[in-house]
């Protein structure tokens, strides 16, 4: 089961939980309402079979799919890739990840501009919405592989903090605002 939680404003080792003590956590509908984050659980042994996975790209319009495996020993450049990883930016299109193996943590900023940690494991899949400021880095396992879903062709371009002025970020801060992500 996905966690979220608050996190504390140290971030001098990005892989550590710095959460409150005791930790605030977030409940997923709350997620939802704090930053327009979705989240559904899969059960990763039937992917291919069940029907839940079609029924959610074909739902939401995903039509490419690719996978991304971060490790030491599979990723080049592990160390700095990691770093731009976690370093703040937002895309002009969602994000969404559905991890397979191992596990992470997304940061995402809520809508007053607080870090929430979500910290993912298998069957995990997050829909990050566009505009939205957030980070990835890997947790104490060093190891994630995920599905990553795409409306169309893929869109790479991470655009670093600050962005405020570009279209996506304002038309999300509206949607934000105006409780948009109340229900998925």
């Amino acid at each position: 089961m996905v966690q979220a939680w608050y996190m504390d404003d140290d971030h001098s080792d990005q892989r550590n939980e710095h959460h409150k003590n005791p930790p605030h956590f977030v409940p997923l509908e709350e997620l939802l309402k704090l930053t327009g984050v979705e989240y559904f659980k899969l059960n990763v042994p039937t992917l291919d079979t069940d029907g839940v996975l079609d029924k959610i790209k074909k739902d939401r319009g995903y039509t490419y799919e690719d996978e991304l495996v971060c490790s030491k020993e599979s990723l080049p450049n592990y160390e700095e890739k990691l770093k731009i990883f976690y370093t703040e930016h937002l895309h002009t299109d969602e994000e969404i990840r559905l991890i397979t193996e191992g596990s992470g943590y997304f940061d995402v900023r809520d809508k007053n501009d607080q870090w929430i940690r979500v910290h993912v494991v298998p069957g995990d899949l997050l829909v990050l919405p566009s505009g939205i400021y957030h980070r990835f880095t890997l947790d104490n396992n060093n190891f994630i592989r995920a599905r990553r879903l795409f409306v169309g062709e893929p869109i790479w371009t991470a655009h670093n903090r600050p962005s405020d002025d570009m279209e996506c970020r304002q038309k999300y801060v509206k949607n934000l605002e105006s409780g948009k992500f109340v229900t998925v």
